[in-house]
């Protein structure tokens, strides 16, 4: 079976966005560096980009359905380039004004996902939405290694490196924008948002607390939706281990060094991309998704606290990182999957917004949790997504008849 040629595109699009996003990070410092607590600034900068995504991703998302996925992955698109433009002048304000503005538009995940399934057969529809989780894994790789490439290629000095990488960035944000302009649109069936509907869109959009009632009433129509979406919650909770696993290796008993955490991250990167593909591609569509995840995420727990035992060994994060590409990096594409079989052409944008939104609300709670259980000790943040990763274990368990 041919694939839709748009796929291709929609992947690309993808990968080129999560490729910028990537390579700004390690920068970040850069913009905080004269003030006091740095780390803490970081944060909030980390808590306004996530936070304005509560609303950003269902507004975006409900926009897509009323008029259509092309729309809105331009202005995504425009906004992303928009923001990085925004990291030229390395100074503080501009890097709070960047997360901000980045924020707004990077509801174009629910665009991304509402356009894949659109185009998706439904034999195909896991495989595809799993081949999206592999290539945002690829551009996590990707996005560290361009931006090292282009500073060691080009010899920049230390005071220059945040300009460069931000430049790059702007490349290939502008780049991303030519590719949307060439997409195809996929939304045939519009439910147009017009005038005063608009504006109380918005509305519902900036009142975070609407979006569980959303879910329930969506849930009347497409039963067992609200268990999807609060599986992804859990979910999102326990792979902030990401987002710690940084400061965990480098100030805990392992003591990597820089050089020894991009390795790793590219060992990392590299296998899941690989095992994602994989399994994607040759069993995904084989396998009952629910009952695959209850065993995965069973088997991910002990190896999520598992991290917060190995003391100095290399050789056990090794194994243990074998073990998680092998489980726990399987589990978004199967979710996203579950979810898009409880969507409809009129309104797939939407749920596919509020379910990000869930992720925004759930990337915040976990970030506030490991940053005060690292405090006490830093293995402690393990036990807690470990934990998490048992919600899932529960929310995925085989109903008994």
């Amino acid at each position: 079976m041919f694939q839709d040629r748009r796929l291709y595109l929609i992947y690309a699009i993808i990968l080129l966005d999560v490729i910028v996003g990537s390579a700004v990070g390690p920068i970040m410092p850069e913009f905080v560096r004269g003030l006091p607590q740095p780390q803490v600034w970081l944060s909030v900068g980390t808590a306004l980009f996530l936070g304005v995504q509560l609303f950003s991703a269902p507004l975006l998302g409900r926009l897509s359905d009323g008029y259509g996925r092309r729309p809105i992955l331009i202005l995504s698109a425009v906004g992303t380039l928009a923001a990085n433009c925004l990291l030229l002048p390395v100074r503080t304000s501009f890097y709070f004004a960047n997360r901000l503005s980045d924020g707004l538009t990077n509801g174009m995940y629910a665009t991304v996902r509402s356009a894949i399934t659109d185009i998706s057969p439904k034999e195909r529809l896991f495989q595809n939405l799993g081949i999206e989780g592999a290539i945002v894994s690829l551009g996590f790789v990707l996005g560290p290694m361009a931006a090292g490439l282009a500073l060691t290629v080009f010899a920049v000095p230390l005071p220059e490196q945040a300009q460069v990488v931000a430049s790059l960035a702007v490349g290939l944000s502008g780049l991303n924008v030519l590719l949307s302009l060439g997409f195809r649109e996929t939304q045939l069936q519009r439910s147009l948002v017009r005038g005063a509907e608009l504006w109380t869109e918005v509305g519902r959009a900036t009142n975070v607390l609407t979006i569980w009632a959303r879910l329930r009433a969506h849930d009347l129509a497409a039963p067992g939706l609200r268990r999807v979406v609060l599986t992804q919650v859990a979910l999102t909770l326990s792979t902030g281990y990401y987002f710690y696993f940084v400061a965990y290796a480098s100030l805990g008993e392992l003591q990597l060094s820089a050089r020894a955490l991009s390795y790793y991250f590219i060992f990392f990167g590299g296998l899941s991309i690989v095992i994602n593909y994989l399994f994607y591609t040759y069993l995904a569509g084989r396998l009952p998704p629910r009952r695959t995840i209850f065993w995965l995420a069973l088997i991910g727990a002990p190896t999520l606290g598992g991290y917060g035992l190995i003391g100095h060994s290399i050789a056990a994060l090794t194994m243990l990182t074998i073990v998680d590409c092998l489980t726990l990096s399987l589990i978004q594409g199967l979710l996203e999957g579950l979810l898009a079989q409880r969507t409809t052409d009129t309104n797939r944008g939407e749920i596919f917004g509020l379910n990000q939104a869930m992720q925004g609300l759930a990337s915040i709670a976990t970030t506030l949790v490991f940053g005060a259980l690292s405090l006490l000790d830093l293995r402690l943040p393990f036990a807690w997504f470990a934990l998490c990763l048992g919600g899932v274990v529960w929310l995925a368990r085989p109903e008994r008849h």
